[in-house]
């Protein structure tokens, strides 16, 4: 115990902080390592894998190693340990955030103030909002909060647990990076590629766990495992649609379907706006036999999203203490070692 709880109480406090404060409205740390990664990519940029493999390596590598550098010095202060945990957990989690920003659009397509959802969409996902219906923006809210629930919630804490602050603190630098160059438009999909895949590995175990811990919050587990089993693998990210279909299930809707992409010109890379607007996908349908999202299932989704990462927080940091505790029963030498 006394090995895990740097952590234990570093999480637990970062993970209030969160649900307190949600993310800072100006510095967050988050948008200064994306500012730097698109600086750094205008530096680097080359319609190659390679240069995207070396662009993902500095940024992230950058990230990881300071993160372990702070950790390694802070090794024998308990209080500093856990306060560097603390502030990565609260710079690393969105799950406030993403409520947050679900619930304004819910509360504009109540008022039926369309172009007020549409325009407020953006701030959760990067698809296209012109022409969504009141439906079509809320299954895109619904999917988004199940999506991002796993991503900005579960998957960091999953990393946490692994390798605490760097591990947090990677994690997050692994999906920023994929949120900016990881997606399949003419400037990215050879430059993104090492950054899409990286994504994909670092997010395979906290997809599954957040699949999991939403059956296990669902009002009815059941229909939800049934689901996520039959529909989780027919989405063509190896992770998305693990949660989505769990969520589908949880909250007994239908998800899925054509959709259209926005990435939108960044000014900062110069990238011209016709690469921004139109990508279109068609895909599987999550819990086809389900009734279709209305505006309710946004306050739904959001409340079944705070359960599955407050579950979240105790398997993992439970999973981080057990680990220690084995460790110290197994290594006769462990209590002489300097704790990493």
């Amino acid at each position: 115990m006394s090995a895990a709880a740097p952590y234990l109480l570093g999480a637990v406090a970062g993970y209030l902080a969160d649900a307190r404060f949600g993310d800072p409205r100006r510095g967050h740390p988050v948008a200064v390592f994306g500012s730097a990664a698109a600086r750094l990519e205008k530096a680097l940029w080359r319609d190659r894998r390679d240069t995207g493999a070396v662009h993902t390596a500095v940024c992230v590598g950058t990230v990881a190693a300071g993160a372990a550098l702070a950790d390694h010095a802070l090794r024998r202060s308990t209080a500093g340990r856990a306060a560097l945990v603390a502030a990565a957990t609260w710079t690393v989690l969105g799950g406030t955030s993403l409520t947050r920003e679900a619930r304004i659009v819910a509360r504009s397509l109540r008022a039926g103030d369309l172009d007020a959802a549409r325009e407020r969409l953006p701030h959760l996902c990067g698809r296209d909002p012109r022409g969504l219906d009141e439906g079509q923006l809320a299954r895109a809210v619904v999917e988004s909060v199940a999506e991002n629930t796993a991503d900005a919630v579960v998957n960091a804490l999953t990393w946490g647990a692994v390798a605490g602050a760097p591990g947090l603190l990677a994690f997050r630098a692994v999906n920023t990076l994929d949120a900016m160059v990881g997606h399949r438009s003419a400037r990215y999909r050879r430059f993104g590629w090492a950054s899409a895949r990286l994504d994909d590995v670092a997010g395979w175990p906290g997809a599954r766990l957040t699949a999991l811990l939403t059956v296990a919050a669902a009002p009815e587990p059941r229909r939800a495992w049934r689901v996520w089993r039959r529909d989780g693998s027919s989405h063509p990210s190896p992770n998305a649609g693990q949660a989505e279909s769990a969520f589908a299930g949880a909250l007994g809707v239908r998800l899925g379907g054509t959709l259209r992409y926005g990435d939108g010109p960044r000014p900062e890379t110069g990238v011209p706006p016709a690469e921004g607007w139109g990508r279109t996908e068609h895909r599987p349908i999550l819990g086809g036999e389900l009734r279709p999202v209305t505006v309710d299932d946004i306050e739904r989704a959001c409340l079944l999203s705070r359960r599955v990462g407050t579950l979240a927080l105790a398997v993992t940091v439970g999973t981080r203490v057990l680990a220690g505790g084995l460790r110290r029963h197994t290594d006769p030498s462990y209590g002489h070692k300097e704790l990493p």
